[in-house]
């Protein structure tokens, strides 16, 4: 049984990708953030409202999960300001617990006040429910995020999801700088 775990330990592990992103892995994943983005916004109108006032956009547009009583998830995304790339981040976490399956989700972190989004980026290492006031919004309940006056500096979307597994936690996911746009 503990060769088993470890094994799946280390599976879950192969999913992370390296630290940097490569020149062209970057036009991949800007064709993806933009897709995704275009993706919430025709099924979530009140995303667009939110997108319309952020001071940035976290886009991870196919963040991948798998295991089996030991999981791990992984994906690449982008920060957009003012509708442009910014930088490139990776997402990681690793979870233990009653979880089997695989599956694939595409998650967008709206940074509302230029405060939170600089609290975001001073971090090396950003863990989301750590700290930082992320609230997630509900499908179809998006139209009156848009127009809120709620406190919260950051608003999360997770949409898209594709195979089988007991439901999703971003709990714990860390966040990490991979590299910056082009200037």
């Amino acid at each position: 049984m503990k060769a088993i775990v470890l094994a799946l330990a280390f599976s879950a592990l192969a999913l992370f990708g390296a630290d940097t992103v490569a020149a062209d892995d970057k036009q991949a994943i800007d064709q993806e953030v933009k897709a995704a983005l275009k993706t919430l916004y025709e099924k979530e109108p009140g995303a667009e409202a939110l997108g319309a006032k952020a001071s940035g956009i976290l886009v991870f547009p196919n963040v991948r999960r798998a295991g089996l009583v030991v999981s791990g998830q992984s994906g690449d995304g982008a920060m957009l300001k003012k509708g442009k790339i910014a930088d490139y981040y990776s997402s990681n976490a690793i979870a233990v617990g009653l979880e089997a399956g695989a599956q694939s989700y595409s998650v967008a972190l709206f940074f509302m006040t230029d405060a939170a989004l600089k609290d975001f980026e001073s971090r090396d290492d950003y863990e989301i429910g750590a700290g930082a006031n992320v609230v997630f919004v509900e499908a179809g309940a998006a139209a009156g995020a848009g127009s809120t006056t709620s406190p919260a500096g950051v608003y999360g979307f997770v949409f898209g999801q594709k195979g089988l597994m007991g439901g999703i936690s971003l709990q714990g996911t860390k966040i990490k700088k991979t590299g910056s746009a082009a200037k």
